[in-house]
């Protein structure tokens, strides 16, 4: 299988560029190796990979939409999309 031309879509901020429809969760752990710190500050990473635990939750904009919190292990990226693994507003 030939994989498509990359896009970029912004990662914290961060130009990145991915390959469309790839999960979300594939171009997070490229480019970062960490979905979010735990309380102590640790970072966190994958679990399931299949969209039971949550653990990949991040914030997505994309296509006019505005800012939703979703699991990236289901969603496929798509050119233009801005990913925060934190609340929009937050601090990274």
């Amino acid at each position: 299988m030939i994989r498509p031309t990359q896009v970029p879509v912004e990662l914290d901020g961060a130009s990145v560029m991915v390959h469309p429809g790839e999960m979300v969760a594939v171009a997070v752990l490229s480019a970062m190796m960490r979905f979010r710190d735990d309380r102590s500050g640790r970072p966190r990473g994958m679990f399931c990979n299949m969209g039971t635990c949550s653990e990949c939750t991040v914030w997505i904009a994309q296509a006019g939409r505005d800012w939703r919190r979703l699991r990236s292990c289901l969603v496929p990226i798509e050119e233009g999309m801005r990913i925060r693994t934190n609340a929009p507003g937050a601090q990274a």
